[in-house]
């Protein structure tokens, strides 16, 4: 056993005979008979045990100044663990001191090899201890590695105003939230949103794109599975719902979610458990479980695609993102926003919009959202040639409506054949970006892809 041990006893005697009896047994052993000096002896010293006299002052046996210093060493480093020292006949203020937080007590005359194993006991502690709060810190740095900067909602818009006046209600419960919106409206800030003002705040929130997600990965990504559960099980996994434990779980695009994982899903929510792939031991899970989609669930219930149990079970409070077209002169306080951030990205200090272009962008439709305006944003911040970005500085695609004779004359199949070519190149051959882009899942994708080849 190795560590640091600190004897207070102001008998100088005892204190010669025990520090014979455990030098071996530490790297180093420090005696005080004064304990006026034991806190600023460990501020110097790390110590690792401090075998503690009850009584200093001759003729008083009250356990009083034992018990103090006892607190004294516990304010200092709760981790350092206390043993005490006493006569027989004061077994009771030792059996307080245990209460008030001693590990252990040893009686005069001590017996030595009950000394020693005492002493190890404590030693194992402490090493215990200390794990345990590296361990603590360890898990608080990867939360926040992990989390990304917290972003304020922007928007001060009435439809906006509503939504927040809602976040603000349900955040500090445990609910369950259902957001929905377009692609683009900024679901998941909303779903960070909830946390950062939950009970929850100070644990984890983990985002899962179930759009990006291949079937046969969803039950390993969302429960975890077991060394030597399939073919590629090298190792054992924690999925998404053990990592969240006590925190709160976002799952993005619930609608891609398979039939089959849909009833796993709501077992899970029932039960608060989960069991891993492989194995049959539930583990316990405590999540806040935040949803989002921009598909009409009742619709794929009717249609068979979604269970009602399950819709109903995530839904307990639903939230309505509007579209940014809807939002008025949110469009500006956004584009200010981005005009800000990538300016400082890209060295180009002071850049503003003209009066112009600020009309373009307040009158444009936004079929892409936050998302569309964020990218038009930068795109023109990195090609601007001064500091001040006018109309044309943003080309805008605006759909425009067509009539009977203004249909392209291809058949559905070809013009699908034409999307996902133009998906393809646009995300580089990036398939969970191509199946998010045409808002279908990427089984679906690779089934259109084979019957296309056809």
């Amino acid at each position: 056993m190795k560590g640091n041990i600190l004897i207070l006893d102001d008998n100088k005697s005892v204190l010669t005979a025990l520090e014979m009896l455990i030098q071996t047994e530490f790297d180093q052993v420090f005696t005080l008979s004064n304990p006026n000096v034991l806190l600023a002896t460990l501020q110097k010293h790390r110590i690792d045990v401090v075998l503690l006299d009850m009584n200093f002052k001759a003729g008083i046996n009250t356990g009083n100044e034992g018990i103090f210093w006892l607190h004294q060493i516990q304010k200092h480093d709760p981790t350092i663990v206390v043993v005490m020292i006493t006569a027989f006949g004061d077994v009771e203020l030792a059996v307080k001191a245990v209460k008030e937080g001693a590990f252990d007590f040893i009686l005069k005359p001590w017996d030595n090899r009950k000394l020693i194993s005492t002493l190890h006991a404590a030693m194992k502690l402490r090493k215990s201890q200390l794990d345990n709060t590296a361990l603590a810190k360890t898990s608080q740095t990867l939360k926040q590695v992990l989390a990304p900067p917290f972003q304020e909602f922007i928007g001060q818009s009435e439809p906006i105003k509503k939504v927040l006046a809602i976040v603000k209600k349900v955040a500090a419960t445990d609910a369950n939230i259902f957001i929905t919106g377009e692609n683009g409206t900024g679901k998941e800030l909303i779903a960070r949103e909830i946390h950062q003002h939950s009970l929850r705040k100070n644990e984890i929130m983990l985002s899962v794109d179930m759009g990006a997600i291949s079937e046969t990965l969803f039950e390993s990504e969302l429960f975890g599975h077991t060394k030597g559960a399939f073919t590629d099980a090298k190792e054992e996994r924690t999925g998404k719902f053990e990592a969240a434990h006590k925190g709160s779980l976002f799952l993005d695009e619930i609608g891609n979610l398979p039939l089959s994982l849909q009833a796993k899903l709501l077992s899970v929510l029932q039960n608060r458990s989960i069991i891993k792939l492989g194995s049959n031991k539930p583990i316990p899970v405590d999540i806040r479980l935040i949803t989002a989609t921009n598909k009409d669930l009742r619709a794929m219930i009717s249609e068979g695609l979604f269970r009602e149990d399950l819709l109903y079970r995530i839904n307990t409070i639903t939230i309505e993102l509007p579209p940014l077209r809807e939002r008025g002169e949110d469009v500006l306080l956004l584009a200010e926003y981005y005009l800000e951030k990538y300016a400082t990205k890209y060295n180009k200090a002071g850049i503003k919009l003209s009066r112009k272009a600020a009309q373009k962008l307040l009158k444009h439709q936004w079929p892409g959202n936050v998302r569309e305006l964020q990218h038009s944003i930068e795109k023109a911040v990195i090609l601007a040639d001064s500091t001040v970005l006018h109309e044309e500085s943003f080309a805008l695609h605006t759909p425009g409506k067509s009539t009977a004779s203004q249909l392209p004359h291809k058949t559905i199949e070809e013009m699908e054949k034409e999307m996902i070519r133009l998906a393809l190149e646009k995300e580089n051959g990036n398939m969970s970006a191509v199946a998010k882009t045409l808002g279908i899942s990427r089984p679906t994708l690779y089934k259109k892809l084979k019957s296309l080849e056809k």
